[in-house]
């Protein structure tokens, strides 16, 4: 799916957070690095319309989020560093068949579908464990869950791995980048997530400075920090 931005600027009480961004992406694993603050998570947050550009136009596939949020909410799930505040029902099963609540599905095949998802992930033995009760790594795994579930074209995951110890954060990269079959815009400060990515952007004062190979957009920044 070709994510498109023309001419891309976000500023919030007159300070800039993205500045002129032009780019066309197309690949399966997109890595995003940079400094806290750099304009990683606002471009992100563009992409499925939790915010809006001050300036110029985003399309990710033939939607404008911004304009259309409903829809690109439909085909972009978005998956935050924090899992508890995606986790709303009270148990894991209920967290995953949340998101099939508008579907024309009976109640059967909506849980069908949930226990195949957590299934997938590894935690449907936890189905009927209150959700708020898991570990971290448990809760990131019901937060894909919860998304995967929907069928989503793109997902987009704002520092899954941050909050996780070293093996949870492990198992979370590898169901994104290896386990799934959605593309995947990955923002981290795992340098090494970012390097099993097909292209990484480099961002830097609001501003993109790099895009590339890993390798050489990874060993760019490093020099300059």
């Amino acid at each position: 799916m070709l994510i498109e931005f023309e001419s891309v600027s976000v500023s919030f009480d007159a300070k800039t957070a993205l500045d002129n961004i032009n780019l066309k992406l197309d690949q399966k694993r997109i890595g995003v690095i940079g400094l806290n603050g750099s304009g990683k998570s606002t471009f992100a947050r563009l992409l499925n319309g939790l915010i809006a550009p001050t300036e110029g136009t985003v399309t990710v596939g033939d939607i404008n989020p911004a304009t259309n949020p409903k829809a690109a909410r439909q085909q972009t799930g978005f998956i935050f560093s924090n899992p508890d505040v995606q986790i709303i029902m009270p148990t894991v099963i209920e967290d995953v068949s949340f998101t099939l609540r508008s579907s024309k599905l009976s109640k059967d095949e909506i849980r069908s579908k949930a226990l195949a998802t957590l299934e997938r992930f590894g935690i449907a033995h936890l189905a009927d464990q209150a959700a708020h009760s898991l570990s971290s790594g448990q809760k990131q795994l019901l937060a894909i869950s919860s998304i995967m579930v929907g069928e989503p074209k793109l997902i987009v995951a704002d520092e899954p791995t941050a909050l996780l110890d070293l093996a949870n954060a492990r198992l979370v990269s590898r169901v994104l980048l290896e386990q799934i079959e959605q593309q995947v815009v990955l923002v981290t400060h795992d340098l090494e997530l970012a390097a099993k990515c097909d292209i990484v952007l480099l961002f830097a004062g609001a501003k993109l400075v790099e895009v590339g190979e890993p390798a050489p957009v990874i060993s760019s920044y490093l020099a300059q920090n």
